[in-house]
């Protein structure tokens, strides 16, 4: 292939081509170094969070929706190409101005440094330490494949005395170097499966709580937990659990842990052992104290089911789910720090540096607020926030639900900011009302006796009555399923005898108070979507 370009395009290529082989084997040590230790997170992490910090929220916002939780795995694949494009790109410099090229590859690793002291969970001596070494490991491999390119063109190249003989000595150290990268990374991901805090986690038993009854039904539990605690309503007009989840593809009533929705800032997900983890609750208040992991479990624990929503969830959107969660009540871990007259916002801070805040009114206003550790009877994914997180219900999860928390932050209203305030999105976020359409999935159907069914959520007040309307005619109630509470959402039915033609159906809900969901169209931001979730169907 290279013959075939010619001598200058074949010296373009192999110039191109050993700066991709030295960034991705400076990028591949950092992953490895990122693996073996806990001090440190990798190049192309650090570099991701910076572009998280630095975008927009508008265009978090659209990545969110079109990519859902898939958005950090094309953000890091982005970045990683990048990455070794820009390698490539040195490489091809090196023709006109090498030493440009050295200094930009030098700036290249200084800037990889500096994204690393940024963060949190990095020290300074760890960052500057990665750093170093894979701009060291880069630049020298950057050398040695230029090195072999740049041979003495009156050489006898079939002299099996000199070192460079063939131009297939330098494809064989830009494979081998390349071989080594993947090596290093194949590696480095293989460390990271460290089973340590998951096996810590799966050995910790929760303790129990007051109820003690099965409501819910096999077909409600998650694979992690056998039964899940509650006592649905005595209302005989509502069809129950079992009746709902026989129909095929609505979203049962318990989401399950590995289904339940991600949406976070953090690339890298924090691993934390409990005994080295502890809660600190400081601010305006009088009496700031710490609480260990031990301490937590013996406290006095309550497991209610709540609704969480992501305020980017478009009308229709999955970015929603219900679980059952254990945990503390945060007005006792609140109201033993004894806050201010002055205190006004419960500000909560990861461990990975986001921050959430809301008003401190809302933990005591007979809302369900946990420090949670514990999702459908087991404890908390590492995912969800292992090994404590917080589930405030009816608020958006932007403002309220910080996983891997460390801090909770008695502080003023004005003046202190959650992560997502500075970037466009309003700092009250209460939960709108809204309804989804599960089935049919189907777009086009048979005639006969079919189920129109999905799910609806009005926090705090819950779900009064669902309805539809097919082709805008009057709007028809549906059965509900049992809801446990206000705070968590309702599966919902309507038994529909599909005559052949086409059909635009729509879903809205309406909450204890009355309050219709809006048929009006607003985007997500700035504190949540309205409108009416609607499909199409052609009925044969």
């Amino acid at each position: 292939m290279i013959n075939n370009l010619g001598p200058q395009g074949a010296l373009r290529f192999q110039k191109s081509l050993s700066g991709i082989a030295s960034a991705a084997l400076a990028i591949a040590f950092g992953e490895l170094v990122a693996s073996i230790t806990n001090k440190t997170t990798s190049l192309i992490l650090a570099v991701g969070e910076f572009i998280v910090d630095i975008t927009p929220g508008d265009v978090v916002r659209t990545s969110i929706e079109t990519l859902g939780n898939s958005q950090k795995i094309v953000l890091l694949t982005v970045i990683t190409i990048l990455a070794l494009l820009f390698g490539g790109l040195l490489g091809l410099l090196l023709l006109k101005q090498p030493e440009m090229s050295y200094s930009l590859f030098i700036l290249f690793g200084v800037f990889g440094g500096w994204t690393l002291n940024r963060d949190p969970l990095t020290s300074t001596v760890a960052a500057l330490s990665v750093s170093a070494l894979a701009t060291l490991i880069g630049v020298s491999t950057f050398f040695l494949l230029n090195t072999v390119l740049d041979r003495p063109v009156n050489v006898d190249f079939e002299d099996p005395t000199h070192r460079y003989a063939d131009r297939r000595q330098f494809l064989n150290w830009a494979t081998g170097i390349s071989v080594a990268a993947g090596t290093m990374t194949g590696v480095g991901r293989l460390l990271l499966k460290d089973d340590t805090v998951q096996n810590i986690r799966e050995s910790i038993v929760l303790p129990d709580t007051e109820e003690k009854n099965d409501q819910l039904g096999s077909n409600n539990t998650t694979s992690e937990s056998s039964s899940l605690n509650a006592t649905p309503p005595e209302e005989t007009d509502l069809l129950s659990f079992s009746e709902m989840n026989e129909i095929e593809g609505i979203s049962p009533y318990i989401t399950s842990n590995n289904d339940f929705y991600r949406i976070d800032t953090a690339l890298r997900v924090p691993t934390i052992e409990p005994a080295d983890w502890n809660l600190t609750v400081d601010g305006l208040v009088t009496n700031p104290y710490e609480l260990s992991y031990e301490e937590i479990l013996e406290m006095e624990f309550v497991k209610k089911d709540v609704t969480l929503a992501c305020v980017s969830n478009e009308i229709g959107g999955s970015l929603v789910g219900n679980a059952v969660w254990t945990g503390v009540p945060l007005s006792e871990i609140i109201s033993r720090s004894e806050p201010t007259s002055s205190a006004e916002q419960v500000m909560c801070h990861s461990v990975d540096g986001f921050t959430a805040g809301f008003p401190i009114e809302n933990i005591f206003d007979g809302r369900t607020a946990l420090l949670a550790v514990g999702m459908n009877g087991v404890p908390l994914p590492v995912i969800h926030g292992f090994p404590a997180r917080l589930v405030v219900a009816g608020l958006y999860g932007y403002v309220s639900a910080v996983k891997w928390i460390k801090r909770i932050e008695i502080c003023k209203w004005e003046g202190n900011n959650g992560y997502w305030i500075p970037r466009g999105w309003s700092k009250k976020a209460p939960i709108k009302i809204a309804s989804r359409i599960d089935v049919p999935r189907e777009r086009r159907i048979s005639a006969g006796i079919i189920a129109v069914a999905g799910v609806a959520w009005a926090p705090l007040s819950g779900v009064k009555t669902v309805e539809i309307s097919f082709n805008s005619e009057p709007w028809r109630e549906c059965n509900l399923g049992v809801s446990l509470s206000g705070e968590s959402w309702t599966q919902w039915a309507y038994k529909w005898d599909a005559a052949p033609g086409k059909y635009e159906i729509k879903v809205r809900a309406i909450d204890s108070n009355g309050v219709i969901q809006s048929s009006k169209v607003v985007n997500p931001a700035p504190n949540g979507a309205e409108g009416l979730d609607q499909i199409s169907v052609r009925v044969v």
